[in-house]
């Protein structure tokens, strides 16, 4: 396996940020981390790549300690930071001429910068200063020097920050080729992401792992009552607090003043449908979705 955490605690002062975390991920596979903000992400892949120590517990990456071989990992480690921190002064293939530099490719300089440049779809703006760049490219300029070095493990937290759809698809479509002959480790926020890239997914909440498998094994595990989402539109404004009438509404999640998503525990098509008539309201729409991670993700890191 290439990456081990086993038995990982950290404390900040006296808060805890991870309690007893453990997993390991497989060569050959994306996995996504998830996790409300503060849930202890980003804490768990610094100590994956030596930048921040465990307060207890150790990390293996390709069966090498990190508190003990810090320099050897982090030669199998490419890693982007969730705050990408560049060089705005630098030019683009300046930067990574440097990192190059730095990771001691040799006669492979060259070659390596131009490919990384290349896969990361930098060539438009390959002439400018760091600092000129928007953010979606300075992005991309953090994923290529993760690349530079053809490290065998990836840590990716939230990759596709700052970039627009188009931007998104190309960079998905990497990490997914990526993924074939990688280790990936990736945090986001998007959903989307997670289903179109991640072979596995990882939930933490509150500094434990609370989920931990294929995204239909997660969808397959929770209980039948939570798994209904049922979205409704009107013909006429009206007030979300009208639905608390209802029986079996969890959750009630405005879309416009006329549409509404329900979060519920069984199927109550019928009951909103006599509901729009005892309210002389016009439906114009009403249908039922099954579960999907995202619904996953909430009920499972909800409060309470």
């Amino acid at each position: 396996m290439s990456i081990a955490v086993k038995d990982v605690t950290k404390y900040y002062g006296e808060q805890k940020a991870l309690d007893h975390v453990s997993f390991t991920v497989e060569e050959g596979a994306v996995t996504g981390f998830l996790g409300p903000n503060g849930a202890g992400k980003s804490t768990m892949m610094k100590i994956i790549t030596g930048f921040l120590p465990p307060s207890s517990g150790e990390v293996l990456v390709n069966d090498l300690n990190v508190r003990d071989h810090l320099l050897e990992v982090r030669k199998r480690i490419g890693y982007l930071p969730e705050h990408n921190p560049l060089y705005p002064e630098m030019y683009i293939r300046e930067y990574l001429n440097y990192v190059a530099g730095l990771y001691h490719l040799g006669s492979l300089k060259k070659t390596k910068v131009e490919e990384v440049i290349r896969m990361t779809g930098l060539q438009p703006e390959q002439h400018k200063k760091i600092g000129a760049l928007s953010k979606g490219y300075r992005q991309r300029v953090g994923l290529a020097q993760a690349l530079l070095h053809d490290p065998q493990v990836l840590i990716l937290d939230e990759p596709t920050s700052g970039l627009d759809p188009n931007q998104i698809i190309e960079i998905r479509e990497l990490i997914r080729q990526l993924g074939h002959e990688k280790t990936v480790l990736l945090s986001t926020h998007i959903m989307q992401e997670v289903e179109a890239v991640c072979d596995r997914v990882i939930i933490i909440h509150k500094g434990r792992i609370i989920a931990d498998g294929a995204e239909k094994e997660l969808i397959n595990l929770q209980p039948q009552d939570t798994s209904f989402t049922i979205n409704v539109e009107f013909k006429e404004s009206l007030s979300p607090e009208l639905f608390h009438d209802l029986e079996h509404v969890r959750e009630i999640i405005p879309q416009t003043d006329r549409s509404f998503t329900l979060l519920c525990k069984k199927d109550i098509r019928e009951d909103i449908f006599r509901f729009a008539t005892e309210h002389a309201l016009i439906l114009t729409g009403l249908s039922l979705s099954g579960q999907n991670l995202e619904e996953v993700f909430r009920e499972l890191t909800r409060e309470g």
